[in-house]
């Protein structure tokens, strides 16, 4: 959860995001050929994807599937009726000159999300942002520039159509947000969303999301919005906020110097830190769209909407609250444990075993992580399954293991050693007649420390119990060898 900030000003920034969601489809929106990332260049592509005369594209109704489910997931009304349309522009990435998009009438619209952050105090915010619409479209290519000219920086350019024809949906929120902070809360909270849902991997670095920011700032007061500035090519959620920091920051300057703000496509540049103008703003007329002829529309039956929204899991946010509200768990846990879907499938069944909540989300969230973040693994690579988890902490809450024993045979568990293995011969003594012998002749066998306890360091009882633990293979019970040191020494 994300600390939100205020700023007194006489500006404030509205803000929108518009994101692309690449599709977890074997294959492309149109085509059969393969969408693998990283494969060479100008191997998957096909007479479709290219644009080649006399081929006609034919939905993969798997990307119809997933953009349903994402906008049942954003709270979205899914249409009944919907259909393809040409959005029309000539770049060298996009063979066919025309992008097959959705336009007037999308798959889905008028959803919500709900972000959450915490004000100075530590108090949660909870705030829904809207969902505008969701359609779905075909992705363009890759130019990649090469070669070194003194004046534009690069001497060519060549052209990978891998991507082309890549099925996304783009997301495109109300401008609800005010803040660098919240847009990229949203951001974020959009990704666990797609990624809960199996829909798409959500890597930014792979270009699997890609968020445009449309903000623009107005004094604090007024109804109409100012001008609306796009941001482009960032590829983190700290750039995000980092761009629309920036972008607020300058905005407000230009305004107070009499400059008049224009609409434009900005791009962040993340060396100088800065926004840097790289084209005036088309408008949907430059795109002059039409229906798709190659398509027909799109219906979606009742009885198919239903099959998709019973496929649904519980959501992030929906887990956040139901361990905060039943299982008591603090909020930043709640958040820790949610930010995956494998991780909180594992807890829950962790606890579905028998496991207490809170002590299952301290051992996943602390020790657990620990090891999956130095060994760069996921919770699903590991051996040590839920269910024995739970039998850990039952062990430890019954007085038959100690915490620190659990912990010292965390990697043995961890590489799949059961804990009836791991703990053979090692449970606690608890029974105070075999404990208080050996309690006798440690205290028998240190007289000079016992000599300085009984002149005042009684900081010394800490060495006694330690003696006793060290004697029995740590295998006495902490707190009974407390008890009955404290008692020995006392008496």
């Amino acid at each position: 959860m994300t600390t939100a900030t205020t700023v007194k000003t006489e500006y404030e920034a509205i803000i929108g995001l518009e994101t692309h969601c690449q599709l977890s489809t074997n294959t492309k929106i149109f085509s059969n050929s393969s969408t693998e990332f990283g494969a060479d260049p100008n191997t998957n592509i096909d007479p479709i994807c290219m644009g080649l005369p006399g081929v006609l594209p034919v939905l993969n109704e798997k990307v119809l599937e997933y953009a349903v489910k994402a906008g049942l997931a954003l709270n979205c009304q899914i249409a009944k009726y919907s259909k393809f349309d040409r959005k029309q522009y000539f770049y060298p990435d996009l063979p066919k000159n025309y992008q097959i998009s959705q336009y007037d009438l999308p798959i889905a619209e008028h959803g919500w999300l709900e972000i959450e952050l915490v004000d100075a105090e530590g108090n949660p915010i909870r705030k829904r942002i809207g969902i505008t619409r969701l359609h779905m479209e075909e992705d363009a290519g890759k130019l990649v520039h090469a070669g070194s000219d003194r004046l534009s920086g690069s001497s060519y350019s060549l052209v990978d159509y891998n991507r082309a024809g890549i099925p996304l949906v783009e997301i495109v929120s109300e401008p609800d947000l005010r803040s660098g902070l919240e847009a990229a809360e949203y951001a974020e909270e959009l990704r666990r969303i797609v990624r809960y849902l199996g829909v798409s991997d959500g890597n930014m670095e792979q270009g699997s999301l890609r968020c445009d920011v449309n903000i623009s700032v107005r004094p604090v007061g007024r109804k109409e919005f100012g001008t609306k500035v796009e941001i482009k090519n960032m590829n983190s959620f700290s750039a995000i906020q980092r761009a629309i920091d920036y972008e607020i920051e300058r905005q407000i300057a230009a305004i107070e110097a009499g400059d008049r703000i224009i609409q434009e496509t900005r791009l962040w540049q993340e060396g100088a830190q800065c926004t840097s103008s790289m084209r005036v703003k088309e408008g949907s007329s430059d795109y002059r769209y039409f229906p798709e002829p190659d398509l027909a529309p799109i219906e979606v039956s009742n009885e198919q909407l239903e099959q998709w929204r019973s496929e649904l899991p519980e959501l992030p946010a929906q887990k956040r609250h139901h361990y905060e509200s039943e299982l008591g768990l603090s909020a930043y846990d709640a958040r820790v444990l949610t930010e995956d879907r494998s991780i909180a499938e594992y807890f829950e069944t962790a606890i579905a075993s028998g496991a207490n909540p809170k002590a299952a989300a301290n051992w996943i969230t602390q020790d657990i992580a620990a090891h999956l973040n130095k060994q760069k693994l996921t919770i699903t690579q590991i051996a040590l399954t839920p269910t024995n988890l739970a039998d850990i902490i039952t062990r430890i809450e019954t007085g038959k293991i100690s915490n620190a024993q659990a912990k010292q045979k965390l990697p043995d568990l961890l590489s799949g050693i059961s804990p009836e293995k791991a703990f053979a011969g090692q449970e606690l003594i608890t029974d105070p007649s075999v404990l208080e012998p050996i309690v006798d002749e440690v205290i028998a066998a240190n007289s000079k420390e016992l000599e300085k306890y009984r002149n005042g360091n009684t900081n010394l009882k800490g060495f006694f119990v330690g003696q006793v633990l060290k004697k029995t293979g740590k295998r006495a019970d902490p707190k009974l060898t407390n008890e009955l040191v404290e008692k020995k020494l006392n008496a």
